[in-house]
């Protein structure tokens, strides 16, 4: 079942974050059996010549990639989009209206207002007509949920056509709050949990970025009812593990 289908039948969907611009890191990170990766171009050094290659590298694993682009802007989703991505992952969408750019962006007319190119996703022009075919079959818009003017306007974001789903950033969530990063506070998880109760009311994908490594935290959300959720990112897989090999070693707890 395609990623698309799966989140319009709101199952669970386990992917990961990509922020170290490596082909190495990818191909390491699909063998865990992700479903998806998404390539962070918000809050990495990653450019779109780079994604552009992790994209290829991703799907040559047979998994679905993502982008978590920058900003919600017309040009940057579209060139994302013609590198070859099979979806995006929008940043701080607040309101209606941010979501319908975000969807209008990412889709050709009489839907959206994408402008049509011919580049990889098109098959360097010769498969323009399959391309647009799939992007009204296939093609993931994801809103991440992290302000909390988003959550005051949450209802209207799931109802926007083209939507696909949710993913809470809960760093950004509680920094709108003020309190950065304390996203275990009772006020935060109250917000967090008025985004659930919407994707319930408006059967939505509830998703949720476990920033953790730590498997506990990732089945704590399954069990909570999350469906599109984000497994932690490769440098926190990397340097939890090489720490806590470090802390056995130095207390010396290996016989």
């Amino acid at each position: 079942m395609s990623l698309k289908n799966k989140l319009k039948n709101n199952q669970l969907t386990l992917g990961s974050w990509i922020t170290i611009p490596s082909t190495d890191v990818v191909e390491i990170m699909a063998s865990a059996n992700f479903e998806w990766l998404c390539i962070d171009m918000e809050h990495s050094s990653i450019d779109l010549e780079r994604a552009q290659l992790l994209i290829l590298t991703i799907q040559a694993n047979g998994m679905k990639a993502l982008v978590r682009v920058p900003k919600n802007e017309e040009v940057v989703i579209k060139r994302v989009l013609d590198s070859g991505a099979d979806g995006i992952i929008v940043p701080m969408i607040k309101t209606k209206e941010g979501a319908i750019e975000a969807v209008e962006y990412a889709k050709y007319p009489p839907i959206g207002k994408r402008g049509v190119g011919l580049y990889r996703a098109q098959n360097y022009g010769i498969g323009l007509e399959k391309y647009k075919k799939w992007v009204d079959e296939e093609i993931v818009v994801i809103a991440q949920i992290e302000h909390i003017e988003a959550v005051n306007n949450i209802a209207d974001i799931l109802q926007v056509e083209g939507i696909d789903g949710t993913i809470v950033g809960p760093n950004d969530l509680s920094g709108s709050m003020g309190f950065p990063g304390e996203y275990y506070r009772e006020d935060v998880k109250k917000a967090i949990n008025d985004i659930k109760l919407a994707c319930e009311k408006y059967n939505k994908p509830y998703g949720f970025h476990v920033i953790e490594s730590d498997p506990e935290k990732l089945q704590s959300r399954i069990d909570e009812g999350c469906t599109f959720l984000a497994y932690s990112l490769d440098f926190f897989f990397l340097g939890d593990s090489a720490r806590a090999g470090m802390k056995i070693i130095k207390e010396g707890r290996v016989k």
